[in-house]
């Protein structure tokens, strides 16, 4: 049960300054790494990661909304990420999996809100991290798509019928009042942005996304 912000929502122009006010409320920090191709936004790479990395000891986990992911992963792996995710939407995901372990990265997984859930199926016991993302990928700030909690339910279920070793994470629109649906679906980690960073005190945001999810563990 962790939170992540995501630093995408975050001011770039004091960005360790933004993260130090909500680390003593995060459990990892989430990197959304877009390149104007795969998704219409532009915005970070391994040099941020890079300094992020002198800055903070959360885990980095780096969301790569890329077409070419193959040619950026050991870039970030000696950036100092943690693990990448990288998308269904691309094609077979075995050879990048085999790479990221190679580089001692952390092997995540996602996929579109339009995409089925069976095409990430297949690959809960190869990774680390499947990620859920209940906006459409590219920007900040959009409206949780309720309808994605569906498949998160139906992953959930064949994730703990396997046994397998993978957290489950949701991403958009995850604010006080989608935190505990999404929660309740089976949600390992949840991904905030704007609810986070946009806020006058983000740490205490934070906070009370985690209340909100998760009242019985604070």
């Amino acid at each position: 049960m962790m939170l992540a912000p995501s630093i995408l929502s975050a001011d770039f122009a004091q960005l360790a300054d933004e993260v130090d006010r909500v680390a003593a409320e995060a459990d990892l920090l989430h990197v959304d790494v877009m390149d104007a191709h795969f998704v219409p936004n532009l915005t970070i790479g391994p040099p941020v990661v890079k300094s992020l990395r002198k800055r903070t000891d959360l885990y980095l986990d780096c969301h790569l909304m890329v077409d070419n992911p193959e040619v950026l992963l050991d870039d970030f792996a000696d950036a100092g990420a943690d693990g990448c995710t990288i998308h269904i939407e691309l094609g077979d995901p075995r050879p990048l999996f085999a790479r990221m372990r190679e580089l001692d990265l952390r092997v995540g997984l996602t996929h579109n809100p339009e995409t089925p859930v069976e095409a990430v199926l297949p690959y809960v016991e190869e990774i680390d991290f499947l990620l859920f993302m209940s906006v459409h990928p590219g920007f900040g700030g959009q409206a949780f798509i309720p309808s994605v909690l569906d498949k998160l339910v139906a992953a959930r279920k064949v994730v703990d019928d396997l046994g397998a070793d993978v957290e489950l994470q949701i991403d958009g629109g995850i604010n006080r009042e989608t935190a505990p649906r999404a929660a309740a679906a089976g949600a390992d980690i949840l991904v905030a942005g704007s609810a986070i960073f946009h806020a006058d005190d983000p740490a205490a945001a934070a906070r009370e996304i985690r209340q909100a999810a998760w009242p019985t563990t604070t």
